[in-house]
């Protein structure tokens, strides 16, 4: 929509509207909310039928799950990505390569995280597709987002790294930009897919972080404002304000549905694309080290899974009673809300660390 009405704001006062990248966000966002919240009964319906026993609940996980998630559909991300594609496809310029690149890491994410949730339901058991073939396809899809990216960027800051509380401080990598690029998207899709465990705890910080980055992206992308704050200046980096505030629309629109008790489960499906989505908008920003601090507790679920396998392997003894952490703090009788909200809060707090990184330089 904003690419067809945009040449007639000179001419219509009315669509002088549509030059705001605020105004175009709102939109986004109203718009993703409106159409995840809305064909929410009919998708879940339709995953109901579909799936007849729900997600298969890992037996070796707590044992409440048995009872009270089993039945609970999967693939609920599909309305995530439904609300967030046509968000950003209606209130973007969509002829900006930056949102092709998030586009395309978020749509091939979720066609993964669609087959890895289709295979788990017909074959009625946890595992899907395999390890090494789904880290194949993830690494397929990054590096053709990123040599995207790169393109748009150019050779100037394309290659370029910024480092956090130093101004002007950027390290050339290279070519070695592409595997770095690569690392994160992945890093970021797979932790956000550990910390999807429990009803509404992965979404939310989701939505917390894809809101830090839409303040991220719109001052990177204006270049007074960068100037001002001495961040790496992005021409056109300001559109993916636009393609954040869509995820927070797609993700409160899935929340109402996916708060405890869960009436559907995001799945690899949703996890994965977000997780990827969140990885890209950070390194077209360049604030691939912020997005560690911002999505720090994703960091923290990933670490503790890690460390528990390396306990194991090596001492025979775990770390955690179970992993990923929130798991651990199930087995030690902690309440499936009570851990979510203050998993939340710890989301909410990490994400004003993050920003306070914008001034202090």
């Amino acid at each position: 929509m904003y690419h067809f009405l945009y040449p007639l704001s000179d001419d219509f006062g009315v669509f002088n509207l549509f030059r705001y990248l605020t105004f175009r966000a709102g939109g986004a966002l109203m718009t993703a909310f409106l159409i995840s919240f809305l064909m929410g009964p009919s998708v879940i319906g339709m995953l109901k039928r579909r799936q007849k026993k729900g997600q298969p609940i890992r037996l070796d996980g707590p044992e409440g799950h048995i009872i009270s998630k089993q039945g609970t559909p999967t693939m609920g991300g599909f309305l995530i990505l439904l609300g967030l594609s046509a968000g950003t496809v209606l209130w973007t310029d969509i002829t900006n390569q930056y949102v092709w690149a998030c586009l395309i890491i978020t749509t091939g994410f979720g066609l993964i995280g669609f087959m890895d949730d289709y295979y788990k339901i017909t074959r009625a058991s946890s595992d899907g597709v395999s390890g090494k073939m789904k880290l194949l396809m993830e690494v397929v899809v990054s590096v053709v987002a990123i040599l995207v990216i790169l393109d748009k960027a150019g050779p100037e800051i394309g290659s370029q790294l910024a480092i956090p509380l130093f101004k002007d401080m950027l390290i050339d990598l290279g070519w070695f930009m592409v595997p770095f690029g690569v690392f994160m998207l992945v890093a970021s899709s797979n932790s956000v897919n550990l910390t999807d465990g429990l009803d509404g705890l992965a979404v939310m910080p989701v939505i917390i972080a894809a809101g830090t980055f839409a303040l991220i992206a719109y001052l990177v992308g204006n270049v007074v404002f960068a100037n001002y704050l001495q961040l790496t200046y992005v021409a056109g980096a300001g559109e993916l304000a636009v393609f954040c505030a869509a995820i927070i629309g797609a993700g409160l629109g899935f929340l109402w549905f996916n708060a405890p008790p869960a009436m559907v489960f995001m799945g690899d499906t949703g996890s994965l694309a977000l997780g990827g989505a969140l990885g890209a908008v950070s390194v077209i920003t360049k604030h691939e080290i912020v997005l560690g601090i911002v999505g720090g507790l994703f960091v923290l679920e990933t670490v503790s899974v890690i460390v528990q396998v390396v306990s194991f392997k090596l001492t025979g003894k775990r770390v955690f009673r179970m992993a990923p952490i929130h798991h651990h703090y199930e087995k030690k009788g902690w309440a499936e809300p009570t851990i979510v909200i203050r998993f939340w809060i710890i989301a909410v707090l990490l994400a004003l660390v993050g920003l306070a990184t914008l001034k202090l330089r």
